[in-house]
């Protein structure tokens, strides 16, 4: 499989979580902003396909390597056969799991290959697993806990049960995301921590300060206004802001 490795083999922890990452980064965009193009180079007339991503944040469908074994672990084999007898999301949803745990064997495969001791394996792991999985970004479960503290703190205004008005609909899209926090102490812990956990529906990263972020109006998912290429200027005049992944569902409808 060219490009399986890169054409870069990391020898320390900290170079295998930026491969790891990397790749993560790749897959994630073919399953969120990149879904229409992903859907149709997964054709089912065509022989076992798998969804590689790459260091360098890129992905790419193709056939398996045809070295035995393999130079790096291969990801699940004949993802394309399954996308039309499966509901969309849940064939996305398929496709995440699977490749969650290709880039743990990839991961886990340079550290055998360099001898990574007892700590290493440890730090490699809790690196990895500070970021959210491919699954949980495609199918927003890491935000449903945050999202149901909204409720009870009012901590984020502009994604309580009511829907904001166009004016302070428009104003939320360019302001910092999550809103800033309540003058009441009594939800500042929270809200914290809901800002920890807000995660990019693109990329899959958490909030950070100072980062334009917008909201799709249908999946109510928040993105990255670099992520999804929608500046503060340009989100001031749009009404009812879509992400791609559903502008491009309902086309497909």
């Amino acid at each position: 499989m060219e490009g399986g490795a890169g054409g870069y083999n990391p020898r320390t922890p900290e170079q295998v979580f930026g491969d790891f990452r990397g790749r993560r980064a790749g897959i994630v965009k073919a399953l969120t902003t990149d879904v229409e193009k992903f859907y149709q180079q997964c054709d089912p007339e065509k022989e076992n396909l798998c969804l590689y991503g790459l260091p360098n944040e890129t992905w790419e469908v193709n056939l398996p390597a045809e070295e035995v074994p393999p130079e790096l672990p291969e990801p699940a084999l004949g993802i394309n056969f399954a996308r039309d007898g499966m509901d969309e999301r849940d064939w996305l949803s398929l496709v995440a799991v699977h490749s969650d745990a290709w880039l743990l064997a990839v991961a886990f495969y340079f550290g055998a290959r360099f001898g990574f001791d007892k700590e290493s394996r440890k730090q490699l792991f809790n690196m990895i697993n500070g970021l959210p999985t491919i699954y949980e970004v495609v199918t927003g479960v890491a935000k449903k806990q945050p999202k149901e503290k909204a409720h009870s703190s009012n901590g984020k205004s502009n994604k309580s049960g009511s829907k904001p008005s166009r004016s302070s609909e428009s104003h939320a899209k360019t302001s910092k995301i999550p809103p800033p926090k309540e003058e009441e102490s009594e939800g500042e812990d929270e809200d914290e921590e809901e800002n920890g956990n807000t995660l990019c529906g693109a990329c899959g990263d958490n909030y950070g300060n100072d980062e334009f972020w917008i909201c799709c109006d249908i999946c109510e998912k928040w993105f990255h206004g670099k992520c999804v290429k929608i500046t503060p200027a340009r989100a001031e005049h749009i009404k009812q802001y879509k992400c791609p992944a559903c502008s491009t569902k309902r086309s497909r409808v």
